[in-house]
């Protein structure tokens, strides 16, 4: 029964916590200035935001083979939070399971990450979760120029620019896919539960789906997974995002041990750009 909870835990919402982790696995690309200008002086890379702005608000709901199970949303703030003197967009997620599938596994969990605005990294980080009986909470505090996160669970060595699994989603939208080609594979660092974890993630061209929002172009995405207790094969998770300047999640599809996983957008809102990959009627 114990292990038959764990697989729940990670259906139900770990499922979109590896979503945000495995799309940063283009975090590869070079900044757009020098990340130091000297061996005793950091200067923080200057990305520019063309994806998100404030009040953007994305809602997802989670299907545990056809069973409707949870929703996630995702939004950034209204305005810049200052913290550790540079200003950052406020970003939350929330899961949580509907009331109607409490009874097998009940899901709260929030993250919440706080985002450079210039380098489109996070400079502070926290979690809290409630599964069940089960609860964990973490604060970090990324420290790009010495290569350290600061948290309540511990200190520990970081590779600069080092991303949480929100933070690498948001920094994600950001990149240009144009010229990758099928099956290209890239590294990304990424934080979680006081481990850093090295991600693949490879290339799979274009395709169009038939949504809840509408018919959507969408990027097409396969991350390379830990077989384990969860996953049969490594390439069994699935990751669309639409296919313009928003680059917002659309879809996500996964197999694991006990039946599959769905994830899917439900509706938007303060998008930045227009949103070009929706095919009109």
């Amino acid at each position: 029964m114990k292990c038959s909870r764990n697989i729940l835990r990670t259906a139900v919402f770990g499922t979109v916590v590896m979503t945000c982790a495995v799309l940063s696995s283009f975090t590869h690309v070079s900044p757009s200035v020098p990340q130091s200008a000297g061996q005793d002086e950091f200067v923080y890379r200057k990305i520019a935001n063309n994806a998100f702005t404030f009040n953007e608000k994305l809602s997802y709901r989670v299907h545990y083979g056809v069973i409707n199970a949870a929703s996630i949303s995702m939004e950034v703030g209204g305005a810049f939070i200052d913290k550790n003197e540079r200003k950052c967009y406020n970003i939350k997620a929330e899961g949580k399971t509907l009331k109607s599938f409490d009874w097998a596994y009940k899901v709260r969990d929030k993250f919440e990450s706080f985002i450079d605005n210039e380098a489109l990294v996070p400079i502070s980080y926290n979690k809290s979760v409630q599964e069940d009986n089960y609860t964990d909470n973490d604060l970090v505090s990324f420290k790009h120029n010495k290569k350290k996160l600061y948290g309540v669970k511990g200190v520990m060595d970081m590779p600069e620019y080092t991303h949480d699994v929100i933070s690498s989603l948001y920094y994600v939208r950001n990149l240009d896919f144009s010229k990758s080609k099928i099956g290209d594979k890239f590294p990304i660092d990424v934080y979680l539960d006081n481990k850093i974890y090295n991600l693949g993630f490879k290339y799979m061209g274009k395709e169009t789906l038939n949504t809840d929002v509408g018919k959507v172009k969408c990027i097409k995405f396969i991350p390379t997974l830990v077989v384990d207790r969860v996953f049969k094969d490594q390439d069994d998770m699935t990751v669309w995002v639409s296919d313009d300047e928003n680059k917002i999640p659309i879809r996500v599809k996964a197999k694991i041990m006990v039946g599959s996983i769905k994830v899917d957008l439900t509706s938007y809102s303060g998008l930045k750009n227009e949103f070009k990959a929706l095919i009109k009627k």
